[in-house]
């Protein structure tokens, strides 16, 4: 498979387990736990309603899939975009794990967090080889004929 498709292949599958990871948050109460947490940092202008948050993440997601189109062409940014997507999910779902281990008990967002760290790893691994994959050496052209 070339590493421009695996790439998408891969972008397209983070979306998918992120939309399950949103999910996951939203049938557990997510925002009961972050809600008073961010209100004891100092921050309550942070907080928020469930229709907001959820109508913000699915437009996230939206917006991810509507990028996935010039992940497919293999623009040149898009490279960038996605090793930023996979290290943010990646420390997503291991900040899920790592706090339902520190709590001793499982915490909302924790039932697919890893199935995120497995396609952020994923994504991140997809772009690294089609990096590499580009910057190999070419063979040269062969001498034309006259």
């Amino acid at each position: 498979m070339y590493p421009a498709r695996r790439r998408y292949i891969a972008w397209l599958l983070l979306c998918t387990a992120l939309s399950l990871h949103v999910a996951d948050e939203a049938s557990t109460g997510i925002l009961d736990l972050y809600n008073p947490a961010v209100t004891a940092m100092g921050l309550p202008a942070l907080q928020f309603t469930f229709p907001v948050w959820i109508t913000l993440l699915a437009l996230a997601i939206a917006g991810l899939l509507i990028l996935s189109y010039w992940v497919r062409r293999g623009t040149w940014w898009t490279v960038h975009a996605a090793y930023v997507f996979a290290f943010l999910m990646l420390a997503n779902g291991i900040a899920h794990l790592s706090f339902s281990i520190h709590r001793r008990a499982w915490m909302s967002g924790a039932y697919t967090s890893p199935l995120l760290v497995a396609a952020s790893l994923n994504l991140g691994i997809a772009t690294v080889r089609r990096t590499s994959y580009r910057q190999s050496p070419r063979l040269e052209k062969p001498p034309e004929r006259r």
